[in-house]
């Protein structure tokens, strides 16, 4: 599609430091373009699917939901990141042309150009959008080379002088604290955690993480850091101090139980060599420079030098086997999950305790192409409806409560499951998707066929009365919209009135 004359990965080898750098840049142009591409096309699909029904505006799960899973499932990105996509695209065609031809040529990055659809959202005022296009257009090649705090700085610059009440205003921030507990690293066992708080609730927390991080004895092996990224997690329990490390029996910071292994519930999911791993001392403390410029920096496990896969967590994350071992001693039950091989329908339309702890266990995340809802979170969805479709592990899966009523209100999706837990998805537009479960790699034996089910007969039923059971939101989405377009730009009014006062005499 593209005639670039640039090196490719086989010609880099003989390629002079010049050329290696030319290709650096020319590749990026490249890679740009191709992202404008690719949000044209999704604009189209918008443009073709936004006459959807009218009655559905206020459903929970509306048209617009409806097209941002099916590009989703296309690209294999979460709901959200697929919203956010298709916003960027109609923007781009409807509100800025001369930025999106831009982005066409590969002349500004993808960066650039969310960012300045973002900072332009709130221009209401079509001649101030349309003259705002024509000054970025012309501007934004030089916002290349500066930083996202000045790239943003340069673009208010240009929104202010053509609409003032268009600023994005961040003084606002207090409205905007939260704490996020981010998606966990895969395999290590640790999770982002970040907020904002009010100054006050922050300096209690830090005084407090640090009573307890100085709460046991000398001997105790981890950092200061390591104890306070511990003492949240206790305080998380309900402890009240923090349990020393140091082993030690007479300890006077030790207990006989972790709060951790009994005060909340997590379902973790792992085999059983990992329920009794040997501690891991090099999960504590200083990392030492030998380890450091290792190759392969991890060490030899302890003990007998088997290294045992972690358990996962079925509300996303995984549980390294020297700590898993590590909860259980300190009291947290240990239940064995039943393989299901085989078994027999159950009689009723919700699955047993048992059952759908299976369903959770085997699936881990939501089965919707893309998405990665944790099972925890999720749906128990028959696959062919009850009771045409029986309440068995052959025929239930683990979807968010988002593409659950997308599949049982938009009839253009559709969906065949297989004995071993895969799952066939079919696109309003036909395109089929395939997932498997979540714990295929990890726990294989969880994915063991459990047993042929007779195929129903099924068919695309219109909605006729159905649309009274979905959730309705209380606005729609345009309008909910043009609601905190108003509200932000309301932050602007002394800014406006400033700007509005007649010259000093």
């Amino acid at each position: 599609m593209f005639d670039t004359g640039l090196p490719g990965p086989e010609d880099l080898a003989v390629a002079d430091e010049g050329m290696v750098i030319a290709a650096v840049t020319g590749w990026a142009c490249v890679e740009a373009a191709a992202s404008a591409r690719r949000l044209a096309a999704i604009a189209e699909l918008v443009r073709r699917r936004a006459d959807g029904p009218t009655d559905c505006a206020q459903w929970s799960c509306d048209n617009w939901d409806s097209m941002a899973a099916e590009v989703a499932a296309a690209l294999h990105v979460s709901h959200g990141m697929a919203s956010a996509q298709m916003y960027l695209g109609v923007a781009l065609r409807d509100r800025l042309p001369k930025v999106a031809a831009l982005f066409v040529e590969g002349a500004i990055s993808a960066r650039l150009v969310a960012a300045i659809v973002w900072r332009t959202d709130l221009i209401k005022d079509a001649a101030a959008l349309a003259l705002a296009d024509t000054t970025l257009a012309e501007e934004a090649i030089r916002f290349g080379p500066l930083s996202v705090a000045k790239t943003e700085q340069a673009i208010d610059a240009i929104v202010d002088r053509y609409d003032p009440a268009a600023l994005r205003r961040t003084r606002a921030a207090a409205r905007g604290r939260d704490v996020v507990i981010d998606s966990p690293h895969g395999q290590d066992g640790t999770t982002n955690v970040w907020g904002t708080l009010y100054s006050t609730d922050a300096a209690v927390l830090n005084r407090r993480l640090g009573q307890m991080a100085d709460g046991v004895c000398d001997e105790d092996p981890r950092t200061i850091a390591q104890r306070r990224a511990d003492a949240l997690g206790a305080l998380a329990a309900g402890a009240d101090r923090l349990v020393c490390g140091c082993g030690d029996v007479a300890c006077p910071a030790g207990v006989d139980v972790d709060q951790r292994a009994r005060s909340v519930v997590i379902h973790v999911v792992a085999e059983e060599s990992a329920l009794t791993a040997a501690p891991d001392p090099h999960m504590s403390g200083e990392r030492r420079a030998s380890e450091a410029l290792a190759v392969d920096p991890e060490p030899d496990p302890p003990g007998d030098g088997i290294k045992r896969p972690a358990g996962r967590m079925v509300s996303g994350g995984a549980v390294p086997a020297p700590l898993l071992a590590e909860l259980i001693r300190g009291g947290a039950k240990v239940t064995p999950v039943g393989l299901p091989v085989n078994a027999a329908a159950e009689p009723c339309y919700r699955p047993s305790a048992a059952l759908e702890r299976f369903i959770r266990c085997r699936d881990l995340t939501c089965r919707f192409p893309g998405c990665d809802r944790a099972a925890e979170f999720c749906d128990i969805d028959h696959t062919v409806a009850y009771p045409l479709g029986p309440t068995h592990p052959s025929n239930l899966k683990c979807v968010c409560r988002k593409h659950h009523l997308l599949k049982t209100f938009w009839t253009g999706w559709s969906d065949e499951q297989w004995p071993d837990g895969t799952i066939v998805w079919t696109a309003p537009s036909g395109q089929t998707y395939t997932t498997r479960p979540g714990s295929r790699l990890l726990f294989p034996r969880m994915c063991l066929p459990t047993g042929e089910l007779p195929t129903a007969p099924t068919d695309d039923r219109p909605l006729g009365d159905r649309g009274i059971m979905m959730p309705r939101r209380r606005r729609t989405r345009q309008q909910d919209r043009a609601y905190r377009i108003d509200a932000e730009r309301a932050l602007n009014a002394a800014h406006v009135a400033e700007r509005n006062k007649p010259p000093p005499f």
